[in-house]
């Protein structure tokens, strides 16, 4: 079964809308479920019944369980034989010092490496990952959020990228780290706040200062990791 007609993914959706065919309907799927689990609509640790998402968005078995594959390999949802899908659980304190003090040693030297070999062309693809130009577009927060975590991957992705070091990329991509720490406090600060962050080290980089993009990124990084402690509290 194939729903046609499907009404558009806008703030709606996230609420338990519908979903519109667009020029992939698995993307789309797979975002509006993103979005619940980054939000925390969908809990750590619950269970994820294909046939209730089945009909919360009106669409077929198929690209539901592309979007939870996809989410899958992203750490995101974990699949047992025989009995189905979940979220996967939240990060322990610990996992969460372990992945601070991970990114702390790597990201810092990480952004100075790239301030260095920083030119126009990669500090525009950094500007637009940054989600500085669009921080306040949308009107509903559950997508801003899940929009910024994903945009917050693909700028600390790229400074590694630009850092030239594919080991240290590879390393940090594999423990979705940014992912995991996002599901911990859906907040509007987490996001605010991390885009001021973002706007310094864009400046370290537009300058090509190794030093300010090192300074910027490690207080941006420990920042992070201090605001989201309270969700151990």
């Amino acid at each position: 079964m194939q729903a046609m007609n499907l009404p558009s993914l806008d703030e709606a959706n996230l609420a338990g809308g519908r979903i519109q065919r667009s020029s992939s309907l698995v993307e789309d799927v797979y975002e509006a479920i993103f979005a619940q689990l980054m939000s925390l609509k969908i809990a750590p640790a619950s269970r994820i019944t294909v046939d209730s998402l089945v009909k919360e968005f009106n669409v077929s078995h198929t690209p539901i369980r592309e979007a939870l594959g996809r989410l899958e390999g992203e750490g995101l949802v974990l699949k047992t034989h025989l009995i189905g899908y979940r979220a996967a659980p939240q990060i322990t304190k610990r996992r969460f010092d372990e992945l601070y003090e991970l990114r702390l040693l790597l990201e810092p030297h990480g952004a100075a490496k790239a301030a260095v070999l920083m030119d126009e062309v990669k500090l525009a693809q950094l500007q637009t990952s940054a989600g500085v130009m669009a921080r306040r577009e949308g009107k509903d927060e559950r997508l801003r959020y899940s929009n910024f975590a994903r945009q917050d991957a693909i700028f600390h992705d790229k400074v590694m990228e630009f850092a030239n070091n594919e080991l240290v990329r590879e390393t940090l991509a594999h423990q979705h780290t940014h992912f995991h720490i996002f599901r911990l406090m859906f907040h509007s600060r987490v996001t605010e706040e991390a885009l001021d962050e973002h706007e310094a080290i864009l400046a370290a980089f537009a300058a090509a200062d190794p030093a300010a993009a090192e300074q910027a990124m490690r207080r941006h990084i420990e920042h992070s990791r201090d605001r989201l402690l309270l969700a151990f509290d």
